[in-house]
């Protein structure tokens, strides 16, 4: 999934945490959100404004910064 059209990082806005387009909903909050049991169906119940894709491009955008982690050894 390509994420890069819905989730925007603004330096002014949520302190610069990656958001969804137009929102101030961060990718970290539909995050926990699911973390902690939620189902999409009902976080999209408890805001309507967000879509399926929406969490899908949060699901696509913390699963890329997971791919492009890396440990270095000192």
């Amino acid at each position: 999934m390509n994420y890069h059209d819905i989730i925007t990082i603004e330096p002014g806005k949520r302190s610069g945490k990656p958001c969804i387009q137009g929102m101030r909903i961060t990718v970290y909050d539909i995050l926990e959100y699911l973390a902690g049991g939620m189902t999409e169906a009902e976080i999209l119940e408890d805001f309507s404004e967000l879509t399926s894709e929406d969490i899908k491009a949060c699901l696509a955008f913390a699963a890329d910064r997971e791919k492009n982690l890396f440990v270095v050894s000192l």
